[in-house]
C-alpha cells in the first residue's frame, strides 16, 4: 500500500493515472482517502481518473466520500458530491442540500446537479433546486434548471415569470440558457 500512496502523491501524471486505473476494488481506507485527495490534483486527467476510480469502486466508500464533502478543497467538496450521486447514494441528499449554499459557485453547481442526478424531490431538496434557479452564478442556475427538469419539479406560473425576468439579461447571449428556460416553461 505504501508504494501506491507514494505514487499517487508524488508520481508523474501517467504513473498516477496507471495506479488509479487499478484501484476499483481496493477497500483500503488509506488508499481511498488518497484517491479522494486526487480529486484536487493539479492535472485534470488525474482528477478525472480519480473520479472514475471512486465511482467504480466496488466497496462501501460512502463514509470517506461524505467526509470529503467537508474538505477545505472546493474541488474535493464538489467532485465528491458528484461521485456520491453517480454511486446512487441517496443518503447523501441532506449533505448536498447544505453544499448548495457553499461559498464557491462550482461546489453549489455540483451539489445542485447531484440533487438532480439523485432525483431528490423532498421538501428541502426541492426548495434548494428552486432557490438555485436565482443564484448569482450562471452555471449554478443551469445546474438547477437541469435538476428541476430531471426531477420533474413543478414550477407555478408566477415563479416561472420571476425566473424568466431574472434570467432575461443572460438568455439572449446563451442558447443553452434559452433552451433551459423553455424546459422550465414546460414544468409550469
Amino acid at each position: 500500500m505504501g508504494d501506491i500512496i507514494r505514487g499517487l502523491r508524488s508520481g508523474d501524471r501517467d504513473q498516477k493515472i496507471h495506479i488509479l486505473e487499478s484501484l476499483a476494488s481496493t477497500g483500503s481506507p488509506d488508499v481511498i482517502e488518497e484517491v479522494i485527495m486526487r480529486l484536487d490534483d493539479d492535472d485534470i486527467r488525474v482528477r478525472g481518473e480519480a473520479f472514475s476510480s471512486l465511482i467504480l469502486n466496488e466497496n462501501d466508500i460512502s463514509g470517506h466520500l461524505l467526509r470529503g464533502l467537508g474538505s477545505a478543497s472546493k474541488n474535493i467538496r464538489g467532485f465528491a458530491s458528484l461521485v456520491l450521486a453517480n454511486r446512487g447514494e441517496t443518503s447523501a441528499v441532506p449533505y448536498m442540500v447544505k453544499l448548495a449554499s457553499d461559498e464557491h459557485p462550482m461546489v453549489r453547481s455540483c451539489a445542485v446537479g447531484a440533487l438532480g442526478h439523485l432525483k431528490a424531490t423532498g421538501g428541502d431538496a426541492r426548495d434548494v433546486i428552486l432557490g438555485s434557479l436565482f443564484d448569482q452564478d450562471l452555471d449554478v442556475r443551469k445546474s438547477a434548471a437541469h435538476a428541476a427538469a430531471r426531477t420533474g419539479t413543478r414550477i407555478d406560473r408566477d415563479e416561472f415569470l420571476r425566473i424568466s425576468d431574472a434570467w432575461a439579461p443572460d438568455v439572449g447571449n446563451d442558447p443553452d440558457l434559452r433552451m433551459l428556460l423553455d424546459a422550465l416553461r414546460r414544468l409550469s
